[in-house]
């Protein structure tokens, strides 16, 4: 259920954010009193307002004295501006707002918020308007229509929901193109197209993997501040993840540089053109963790749990694919297997990282059947480990 109180609402482009909010319009989702909604993808009501942002406080001080209790501004990043009308008509009235967008990179930029504020969870508008993000669908939510196998290749998003192949590998190439690739740059958050679409294609490449921002400048012929800088569009614009390392260790020398997963194994899999065939067992072993990875963060964000994601490497190579850190404190160390049969060799990164964090629960998410201990590491199949999330924080 939607807050009470105004909020932000952020997602990636096509993971249902004005299909929501139109069912709320609709009164669909419980009853909202009154509303009024402003899609600024619609040219003429974005170049009213881009003109004059002072003439949407006009006009919707017009429909609050009309009974108007919630507003409802699509898009809202593509003015900045109207963001100060926003919080005077908050100050002013007892309307109620829910502010959408795909980006929150321009409202930092153009309405004088702070990074943290928009990225960290702080304080919105003085304190106003709650932060909420709408994601892909989770594997709960597609209940028994949820299928690993076509997750992994085709990813979650709503459109794809019901459509053949044919279908949807059209829809995640145009996805590719239109989005990623000119919107994004006529959003003005990139001014070199040609650079960034060489990035965009190495940074699918490298999803999953520890970053090394010389050796993709290197391979994109781009400077290495440019490439840290479209790493920074891909997390500001929710088209990336990124997973930052563990780095506290009393005995071992561990690894800083983060990680970034894309939001989708689909948009991964049309940037690396997988979307034909069957996966090969390498290629599949790393979707299957990237899946989980962004499952697990969708899951505990949709639950508002205090928790925070983190990998964990040595210099000497020893890795752990997720730790999970809830009210400030490690809860679970995670190793993903793609394959049903595991053994103990799967298990050095957990023994070295125990050595560290004796105290820390370890589990191995794989396709097992059913769940084992295995020494000190409680193998689960994927389904008990969803689960098991719910119980986190």
């Amino acid at each position: 259920m939607p807050p009470d109180r105004s909020f932000f609402l952020f997602g990636p482009r096509q993971t249902g954010k004005s299909t929501w909010l139109a069912s709320l319009a609709r009164g669909e989702s419980g009853d909202r009193g009154k509303s009024w909604t402003i899609n600024l993808l619609h040219n003429d009501t974005f170049y009213r307002y881009l003109r004059d942002p002072a003439q949407f406080r006009r006009e919707a001080e017009a429909r609050i004295r009309d009974g108007v209790e919630w507003i409802i501004l699509d898009e809202v990043q593509r003015i900045p501006a109207l963001l100060s009308e926003v919080h005077d008509l908050l100050e002013s009235s007892t309307v109620r707002f829910i502010l959408s967008g795909s980006s929150a990179r321009k409202l930092k930029r153009g309405s004088g918020l702070s990074g943290s504020a928009l990225s960290g969870g702080a304080d919105l508008l003085g304190g106003r308007a709650l932060l909420r993000y709408l994601h892909p669908f989770t594997a709960k939510e597609l209940s028994e229509r949820f299928d690993l196998e076509h997750a992994l290749q085709w990813g979650t998003l709503p459109p794809l929901l019901g459509l053949d192949e044919k279908d949807a590998r059209d829809t995640l190439k145009t996805y590719v193109e239109l989005y990623l690739r000119e919107e994004i740059q006529l959003e003005g958050l990139v001014r070199n197209l040609g650079g960034f679409t060489r990035f965009i294609d190495y940074a699918a490449a490298y999803c999953g993997e520890i970053l090394n921002y010389s050796s993709i400048a290197k391979e994109t012929a781009l400077p290495i501040r440019t490439v840290q800088s479209y790493f920074e569009v891909l997390e500001d614009t929710l088209i990336a993840l990124r997973l930052p390392a563990w780095t506290k260790s009393p005995l071992k020398r561990l690894v800083s540089h983060p990680k970034y997963y894309l939001f989708d194994n689909g948009l991964s899999n049309a940037l690396t053109h997988r979307l034909s065939g069957p996966l090969d067992a390498s290629v599949r072993g790393r979707l299957f963790e990237q899946f989980f990875v962004q499952e697990t963060f969708r899951r505990l964000d949709y639950r508002r749990v205090d928790s925070a994601l983190h990998y964990w490497r040595t210099k000497d190579g020893a890795e752990v694919d997720l730790l999970i850190e809830a009210k400030g404190k490690l809860v679970m160390a995670v190793e993903f297997k793609s394959r049903a049969m595991v053994s103990g060799a799967d298990l050095s990164g957990l023994r070295s990282f125990r050595d560290d964090n004796p105290a820390v629960p370890c589990f191995l998410v794989c396709s097992a059947p059913e769940p084992f201990r295995l020494d000190f590491v409680e193998v689960l199949p994927w389904r008990m480990y969803l689960e098991r999330l719910e119980t986190v924080g």
